[in-house]
This record gives C-alpha cells, structure tokens and sequence, in this order.
C-alpha cells in the first residue's frame, strides 16, 4: 500500500513552509502536501524578518497554514528587545494559533544563552497571558529547557517540545508538565534514539511535524524536506507503537487540534 494515498488526515505542527527555499515551487509543494493527506501546517516564525513572508502564506492557503508568532533562540541577539515589541504588537493585533518558535539553543551560539532565557521568559509570559501554547526549540539545551519550564509553570502552561530528541527520562518530565512530543524526520533514522523512548510512551502525548525545509526523513534524508514527507514520520511512529498508520495519524492529530483548541478534549 501506498501511505501518501491513504484516506487520512495528518497534521504538520511545525513547518517552515514560507521559507525562502520553497520559493521555486510553492503551490507545486502545497498540492503534494494536500495529496499526502497533511491537512494542517502550523507554521513557527523565527524573527521579524520572516514575519510577512510567514503571513503571505497564511493568505494564500489559509486552509493549510497556519501562523505563530515567536522569536527563534538562534536569533536573540543584542536587538532583542526590540524584535520582541514588534512581535507583541502583532500579537495584540491579532490571533496567533501558538507563541513558537522559541526556547533555548546551545548548539550554535552558547554566548548568547542568558539573553535567550531573558527572551524566553518575555514570551512565555505572553502564552501565560493569553492562555496560548508554546512551541520550544531546545537543540543540545534540552535539560536546561525543561528546567526553566518547570520553574515557570502555572499549571495551565502547555506546549510541543519540538524536534524531541531525548531520553525516556526527559521524555516523561516533559509528558508530566502536561507537553507534548514534536516528533519528526529523526524517528527515521537509524541511531535517532526514539525507538527506545516512543514505544513505552505509546501515542497520547505525541505530535507529529517535519521541520520542513529541515531534517527530512528516510529515504529523503539530505534533501529539502517537505510536509509531503509527513507519512514516513507517521509510518515509522506506527512500527513503533505496532499502530496502524491510520491510528498515528487519528490521535496525533486529535493532539495537536486540541492543543491548538480547535477542538475540545
């Protein structure tokens, strides 16, 4: 069976959709995303420099893709404070479907990582404020991302701890904050480590996302990786968990339409 011509709806929880390198080929891309049974794209903003191009597909396949507004970690730098008054204008001019791309990075800049927690803060205050989700990058500062989260929750705090990556134990610290699991191209890959965290864990407290343009799965691993992709995520959480795929794509998606509140639990 062909999984891209299932009778199923999945959802994407984390794509840059609008990045530069779909420009060639948008509504091609957006077409195969709609033929692989991807019915959502929650789209995560990175800086304000990306913020029109974000909402222009918004516009344009307002279907399909839909907005975050955030400050990416990897770009907090001395003019942060400012970027962040732009992005809380918008915010207070109109809904965005969660606070994300935010968090914390060790991975490119560790210099840069006391104003990331300061810019951090600012926008989980934000999500406190008005009661939205959070979607967290935390690439190489996962333990230091779940601690400050655990310190700043108010027990109504909820959110994706995107790309996971982790360990069992990180996994169920994440899970018991009441967040969820951003699982993507990485579950395909041979010494991704998932396959010693997903299956104890089971599908309730997973999403499902590609990080598109980025981190596409096998076989399409080192090439652009799109939405079109997300049923080899689904497939591989399936073996997994001994799912069928249709099954990973119900109660992920029921997930992620909760978290987002379009729909109730």
């Amino acid at each position: 069976m062909e999984i891209e011509k299932l009778p199923m709806k999945l959802i994407d929880t984390h794509a840059h959709i609008y990045s530069t390198k779909f420009d060639a080929d948008r509504d091609q891309i957006i077409e195969e995303i709609k033929a692989a049974g991807v019915s959502r794209i929650y789209m995560p903003n990175v800086d304000v420099d990306t913020i029109d191009r974000m909402l222009d597909c918004e516009s344009r396949y307002g279907d399909l893709c839909i907005p975050m507004m955030g400050l990416h970690p990897c770009d907090v730098k001395e003019d942060f404070e400012a970027q962040l008054r732009v992005m809380e204008g918008w915010l207070n001019r109109r809904q965005f479907a969660a606070i994300g791309e935010i968090g914390t990075d060790l991975y490119w800049d560790k210099t840069t990582f006391d104003i990331q927690k300061e810019a951090l803060e600012i926008q989980v205050e934000w999500a406190k404020q008005r009661q939205l989700p959070i979607v967290l990058h935390c690439r190489e500062s996962i333990d230091q991302t779940i601690e400050l989260i655990e310190k700043w929750h108010d027990g109504k705090l909820r959110g994706i701890f995107h790309c996971f990556t982790g360990t069992l134990d990180q996994a169920n610290r994440i899970i018991e904050m009441g967040f969820l699991l951003g699982i993507g191209g990485v579950v395909t890959y041979k010494n991704g480590g998932l396959d010693q965290v997903i299956p104890p864990i089971g599908l309730k407290s997973l999403v499902l996302e590609t990080d598109a343009p980025y981190l596409a799965p096998v076989p399409y691993r080192g090439k652009r990786n799109t939405p079109a992709y997300l049923p080899e995520i689904a497939q591989k959480v399936g073996d997994l968990v001994n799912q069928p795929i249709e099954k990973v794509a119900e109660i992920t998606s029921f997930n992620a339409l909760n978290l987002f509140k379009e729909i109730e639990a």
